[in-house]
């Protein structure tokens, strides 16, 4: 094991004498296509074509994995070292030279290569590289005794779901992190190893399925959502089952933690997963050619961003950190500003904003982080059984996580975007959200009660109108009731007065409210001389 780690440490070595540079380098194809997807157990667990399957989620060419041949190749290639794939990417990371990377574009089945260093594709933007764990790290341990997870809990809602037999049970759950040690022997999780519910463990880093890593930051995380000391501590999602991925090399800081992630997200895909919990962000590096600027983080460029928005395709709900940088670099960082990541900051006990939270917007002007959950002070069992606390938004994001798997266990078939959307509907801010809290502390009581009135919302929709998204951004769609193809539109400011009046039909459904300014309105539909009232918020 030694030797692997200071293998690892010297290939991060970026300018010693080495001139190695990182980057992904993208196929042209896939090898048996047509009869992989023919025959999907080939390529995916029963537990994922089940899960696809519950919510019509589309089994395609992302879910086949990477030419093992092609990867053969590139690993033959003079001074290429292959450090991590992809399938969903159709890529691989690798790190050599910068001659002898591109030199990589002369096989026929490479398409595209793209540096770590953005110097190489375009103007990058260096920030000052931070230690990741630096918030986490830095404070005093406390050991309490009974109920020190009460706040964090209660402020969610979350024992609500408990006290409804709600506990995460027959739901998968993927902790990607930097290390879980003395988790197989930690009495906070006894449970849920007798019952055989740690489905398995994988270290993408070393390549092994040791999970001990470098640190305890992983086991801690886990203990929010998993960990079980009957009077003194409850995670909020104690039984559901669970994978351990460590994707994180705490040694050194380079993009290649990313590649590393998304492979276990893929992974996590392929075993079928509902919910993974990230409590990593990645900005800067030790190399600085390699940092994130702001303009990348648009939720669409880094790897991670990708990663996450193809684990939203593919039907999984990604909770992620939103990031301690409240202090620093400010923005949430990668895979934070993926849209299809469910981003969590910290408050206090109180409820109020912690400082080191890192806040949004998106470059592109998107709402980030969606939700909020305790993480300053926030109750956990460290890697030795002791009830303890720590700070970071590094814990609200796994105590969001295991009480999102609480809740999806009321109603496994919803989709994964219809539990996101209802989790931040039933949040304090959904009304007014804000740059620094999103969307606010949701009430999990409130989004059990209404997740569990959709079958029944399902049939009112074949006889009523419905305004969607909401809040909306730049339009706004109608959906008609069946039986009815014709209506009018009316919107008002809330001192009454008539923004918009114009007709509607089936079929040209879509309003465009780019010009309407941010704040609440009221819609109203009349058809057949019935008229129907929405309140409806402009974000």
């Amino acid at each position: 094991m030694k030797k692997i780690v200071l293998l690892l440490v010297v290939l991060f070595i970026s300018k010693n004498g080495f001139a190695q540079d990182d980057a992904l380098v993208f196929f042209a194809d896939k090898e048996n296509v047509e009869a992989s997807l023919a025959d999907p157990i080939s390529i995916l667990t029963q537990a994922a074509i089940d899960r696809k399957q519950l919510h019509n989620t589309v089994i395609d060419e992302r879910d086949v994995p990477v030419n093992e041949a092609y990867i053969s190749e590139v690993k033959d290639a003079a001074g290429i070292t292959v450090l991590a794939k992809s399938k969903w990417l159709n890529c691989i990371y690798v790190q050599g030279s910068q001659t002898n990377i591109n030199a990589l574009l002369g096989l026929s089945f490479v398409t595209e290569i793209e540096f770590a260093d953005k110097g190489l594709n375009s103007k990058s933007f260096p920030v000052a590289t931070q230690t990741k764990f630096e918030q986490e790290n830095s404070l005093k341990k406390v050991i309490y005794n009974y109920g020190d997870a009460t706040n964090q809990v209660e402020m969610l809602s979350v024992d609500f779901l408990h006290q409804q037999d709600f506990t995460g049970e027959g739901i998968t759950m993927a902790i990607l992190d930097s290390g879980f040690p003395n988790v197989f022997s930690n009495d906070a999780f006894s449970n849920a190893v007798a019952e055989g519910r740690i489905l398995g463990t994988y270290d993408f880093a070393e390549r092994q399925e040791n999970v001990d890593g470098t640190g305890s930051h992983g086991a801690q995380t886990f203990s929010d959502i998993a960990g079980l000391l009957d009077g003194e501590f409850v995670g909020t999602a104690p039984e559901a089952s669970y994978y351990l991925f460590r994707t994180e090399f705490a040694p050194t800081e380079n993009p290649v933690e990313e590649a590393w992630w998304v492979e276990a997200l893929e992974r996590a895909d392929s075993l079928g997963v509902y919910v993974t919990n990230t409590s990593l962000g990645y900005q800067d590096f030790d190399d600085s050619r390699y940092d994130h600027s702001y303009q990348d983080l648009d939720g669409q460029t880094t790897i991670a961003a990708r990663g996450a928005n193809h684990a939203f395709d593919k039907g999984m709900i990604v909770v992620t950190s939103a990031g301690n940088d409240g202090n620093g670099f400010i923005f949430v960082a990668t895979p934070a500003d993926s849209p299809g990541a469910l981003t969590v900051g910290a408050v206090d006990s109180n409820g109020d904003l912690a400082g080191f939270s890192s806040i949004g917007p998106t470059v592109d002007g998107r709402i980030k982080p969606d939700v909020m959950a305790k993480g300053s002070n926030a109750a956990v069992v460290d890697q030795f059984g002791n009830v303890t606390t720590n700070s970071g938004t590094s814990f609200s994001s796994p105590i969001m996580a295991g009480a999102v798997a609480s809740l999806w266990q009321s109603r496994p078939e919803t989709p994964n975007y219809q539990i996101m959307q209802l989790v931040r509907e039933a949040s304090s801010m959904f009304a007014n959200p804000s740059d620094e809290m999103g969307y606010g502390i949701p009430n999990f009581e409130a989004a059990y009660n209404t997740l569990q009135l959709l079958s029944v919302e399902d049939n009112l929709l074949e006889t009523n109108f419905a305004l969607y998204p909401n809040p909306f951004t730049t339009a706004l769609n109608i959906s008609f009731p069946k039986d009815i193809e014709k209506a009018t539109l009316s919107i008002y400011n809330v001192l009454g007065t008539k923004m918009l009046s114009t007709r509607i039909s089936s079929v040209n459904n879509i309003i465009d409210t780019s010009g309407f300014s941010s704040g609440i309105y009221i819609a109203r539909i009349t058809s057949e001389n019935n008229t129907t009232s929405f309140k409806i918020v402009k974000q």
